[in-house]
């Protein structure tokens, strides 16, 4: 059924006199006519090259900065063309190929495809609802995939893509794409880079785009249906792109490639042209024009863009006197690219096949390739045009510089993060340091610096974990960056706690930089203080030396209370520090040693944390501020803070005292009851959560250095039903007020 062929010719040219409808109705009941199985498309080809200009000419006017001024425009052609069933024709049309008459495959030629797509995206920009409904044929975004064989027409197609597959409702699945492996082995480096782009949509998970704000009773729900069910699209995609041969290796050469050895000035031109006429990349292309000109002023250069609509013969200008691209043109186009590899090479790192990716990215040297790239490019000095996108500043999360630091820093820590190939993270020099350390120490070294394959590892003079905290220690105070370097620097320390690590980030003033940020510069930042809090805490876990240095540098009570006060403004943010002091402090107490000892009669945040009252403080507000039904991966912190709190407790015999005491504290704020209820209903929570055979409890374990079946018996105890046993809770829930039995599961 085709809506145009239901009327007559000289009925729509003369409705068309009254409607403006410029001639497309008729152009496309043309097209029907001229594109029967038996057609050679010559006639289609003209038709098409008379609908395209009139709807190139709305959609560009949609992405130009006009638009927002006349917030109620309407773009009247590319509406008719989808109303009198344009959409419908030109997807059968570029279809055409999957049909064989007498044996013989239909073909079409790559120009007429590449009009066909560009129309069809015009038409999805200006006309709500046709991407969606593009989205929901199956067979033909799986048949888009195929047109990407072609150079002609690869950019058009993955542009195309790239919008379906961003409001497809379930994920595409790469294996049902025909030839998968061989269609991505053979893009050049270029295409293999904007192929990325649609290759980030269809490998991370749709539900979790916001992972820490997900409640945990959602997610382990979600797990439970998972299981079920199998495996996700995303990581069967993920599964898909790891088969094929040679993947990873080009995205690391991708992600490591210097400027100088980007594609040459006239295929990059060349692309730049199919950027300008199609829309994909015109904000892109705009940032990449502005800057060229820019420097073609100051150099002289005569860069000449053709004009919108220039026909293909003109195309570029092949003039003697043009020179050069400009460097900070190639550097632009090389940071999107990065910035999309990268994205991939993370969720990659975070996937199933983990360890897999881990082992072939150490191999193919992304690590020192990213070193080496670091200065120039990663972390280089703005220029004074600064290259960001239109209608954007150069300090906004969308500015493409940005963006690939984001992204760098995002890589970094998915890479460090309880992997022993974070010393692929140092030089050689470095590397032996951290043994010079363990050995004046007189403790063993640790084994994965002494399985680190030295060859992989970064080179010059700086690795890469120097050079960042070089970086951070310069950010300004309200930069968006500090929260990401602080994650990464962080994801160096995780795991068990390495006293040679410690150490390490010591000895470059790592402790004083977070002090002077946290107290002196005030921070205001929610979530760079939380960050900043967990790398403090993960850095003066246990070491005595660490803690010295803390009292020297909070050295008057004035700045004393002033980090207080950023403690307590959030414990949410800053409870794995109360943690990490926590257990040093009843390490420390059991050690005897001269140096231990000189530091706890001195320093002021192991004395106020060593007071009960303090403990008992925290302890309250820790429960009060979480409930089963908003725990998420965020604050589920606060109950395991709580619990290594009581589990030290009862080391010392002390589990009833603090329970009484907790009690006390309840009937003070005249509500008997309220606090441990929910503490209750949080440990049966806590049973569900780290006792599923598929949960990792190692993290647990090796972050408070107390066995995990201390974590479960404590917890047991806690939970006894008995009303005699002095170290349950249930003994100090007066009856009338008891509230334990709420199943939280259905709530």
């Amino acid at each position: 059924f085709f809506f145009a062929s239901q009327f007559t010719e000289t009925f729509l040219a003369e409705r068309d006199k009254q409607s403006k409808w410029s001639g497309i109705p008729q152009l496309l009941l043309k097209l029907y006519a001229t594109s029967h199985l038996h057609s050679d498309f010559t006639e289609c080809q003209n038709i098409l090259k008379e609908i395209s200009p009139l709807l190139s000419m709305e959609a560009m006017a949609f992405v130009t900065e006009e638009r927002k001024l006349t917030q109620e425009t309407t773009y009247p052609n590319t509406y008719i063309f989808d109303l009198f069933g344009g959409v419908d024709l030109l997807v059968e049309i570029l279809m055409r190929p999957t049909i064989s008459i007498r044996g013989q495959k239909l073909k079409i030629s790559d120009e007429m495809s590449k009009d066909c797509l560009s129309i069809l995206y015009n038409t999805c920009v200006c006309t709500e609802g046709v991407t969606k409904r593009l989205a929901e044929k199956n067979d033909f975004v799986i048949f888009l995939f195929t047109l990407m064989t072609s150079k002609k027409t690869f950019l058009q197609t993955a542009t195309l893509i790239e919008d379906i597959l961003g409001v497809k409702k379930e994920m595409i699945r790469l294996d049902e794409v025909p030839n998968l492996s061989s269609l991505v082995s053979n893009f050049d480096q270029q295409q293999l880079a904007n192929f990325c782009r649609i290759l980030a949509v269809t490998i991370s998970e749709m539900d979790t785009g916001n992972d820490d704000k997900h409640t945990l009773l959602a997610k382990n729900a979600q797990q439970k249906k998972s299981l079920s069910l199998g495996p996700s699209a995303a990581e069967i995609n993920q599964a898909a792109l790891l088969s094929i041969p040679g993947f990873v290796e080009r995205l690391c050469k991708l992600a490591t490639r210097k400027v100088s050895e980007s594609t040459g000035t006239a295929s990059f031109l060349q692309e730049l042209e199919e950027w300008y006429t199609w829309l994909d990349n015109a904000l892109v292309l705009d940032a990449l024009m502005r800057v060229a000109n820019e420097e073609s002023e100051h150099n002289q250069a005569s860069i000449v863009f053709p004009p919108p609509g220039a026909s293909e013969e003109n195309g570029l200008p092949h003039t003697s006197t043009r020179t050069q691209l400009p460097q900070s043109m190639k550097i632009m186009h090389e940071i999107m690219y990065k910035l999309e590899v990268l994205y991939v090479l993370c969720v990659l790192l975070m996937g199933r096949q983990r360890n897999q990716v881990h082992r072939m990215i150490a191999e193919f040297k992304l690590i020192p390739g990213l070193n080496n790239l670091f200065d120039k490019l990663i972390w280089r000095k703005h220029s004074a045009s600064a290259l960001v996108l239109h209608g954007h500043n150069q300090n906004c999360d969308c500015s493409p510089d940005i963006t690939l630091k984001i992204q760098f820093l995002r890589l970094l820590q998915s890479f460090s993060d309880h992997h022993e190939n974070k010393y692929l993270l140092l030089n050689n020099q470095e590397l032996n340091e951290l043994s010079a350390i363990s050995l004046k120490a007189n403790i063993p070294e640790v084994e994965a610096v002494l399985n680190t394959d030295r060859s992989l590892v970064c080179d010059g003079k700086r690795g890469l974990l120097t050079r960042l905290l070089q970086v951070m220690k310069k950010e300004p105070a309200e930069s968006s960056f500090r929260f990401w370097q602080a994650r990464a620097v962080e994801s160096f320390l995780r795991g068990t706690t390495s006293y040679a690590d410690q150490m390490f980030l010591l000895k470059r003033g790592l402790l004083e930089h977070i002090l002077y940020c946290i107290v002196d510069s005030e921070c205001k930042s929610r979530d760079v203080l939380q960050s900043y809090f967990d790398l403090l805490g993960e850095l003066m876990k246990f070491n005595v030396d660490a803690f010295k240095r803390f009292n020297k540098y909070i050295n008057t009570d004035a700045k004393f209370q002033v980090f207080l006060k950023q403690i307590n403004s959030s414990l949410v943010d800053s409870n794995m520090l109360v943690r990490c002091v926590t257990l040093s402090l009843d390490r420390f107490e059991n050690q005897v040693d001269m140096k231990v000892a000189e530091v706890l009669s001195e320093c002021r945040l192991l004395a106020y944390i060593s007071q009960v009252p303090t403990q008992m403080s925290f302890l309250f507000r820790l429960i009060n501020i979480i409930h089963v039904q908003t725990l998420t991966q965020e604050n589920v912190s606060c109950l395991n803070t709580s619990l290594v709190i009581l589990m030290l407790a009862r080391r010392k015999e002390r589990l009833p005292l603090y329970l009484r005491l907790l009690q006390r504290m309840e009937h003070s704020k005249k509500y008997p009851g309220f606090l441990l209820n929910n503490f209750h209903n949080l440990l049966r929570f806590w049973q569900q959560h780290y006792l599923h055979k598929d949960k990792d409890s190692t993290c647990l374990e090796n972050s408070s250095c107390i066995s995990f079946s201390y974590w479960k018996e404590t917890v047991s105890i806690l939970l006894n039903p008995d009303r005699q046993s002095p170290s349950a809770l249930v003994s100090y829930i007066e009856e009338p007020y008891m509230d334990i039995d709420r199943d939280f599961t259905e709530e």
